[in-house]
């Protein structure tokens, strides 16, 4: 576990940040970045999903980020503790924090990457 009660797996190419352990991607979305620091990265993302998502009751980011020929794959999203919610609506919220030229923008320039 890292600080603040966040669990970081790194387990060959990939690394996972949760709250809570084993990782469920209940609602997910995915997408490619160039290569950078994944930890940070992670970090980033899993912060600019939490304020996208923070209104839905129970929910809980993950990030996954796996290092691969074309570049850095990330899944994001995570767990919902609530019964019912929204999964199309939610996912398509997480594509959209994923998708966000602004955010990739910012997520490369503070990690060194995507020069």
């Amino acid at each position: 576990m890292s600080g603040r009660g966040w669990h970081v797996r790194r387990d060959g190419a990939c690394l996972t940040l949760a709250r809570r352990l084993p990782a469920r991607f209940d609602v997910e979305a995915r997408t490619v970045l160039p290569f950078t620091g994944r930890g940070r990265l992670a970090a980033q993302i899993r912060q600019d999903v939490w304020r996208a998502l923070q209104g839905q009751r129970g929910f809980s980011p993950v990030v996954e980020i796996t290092a691969g020929a074309e570049g850095l794959a990330v899944r994001a999203g995570g767990r919902v503790e609530n019964a019912r919610f929204d999964r199309e609506g939610l996912e398509r919220r997480v594509a959209e924090v994923l998708a966000s030229p602004a955010n990739r923008r910012r997520w490369l320039r503070g990690n060194g990457g995507g020069r």
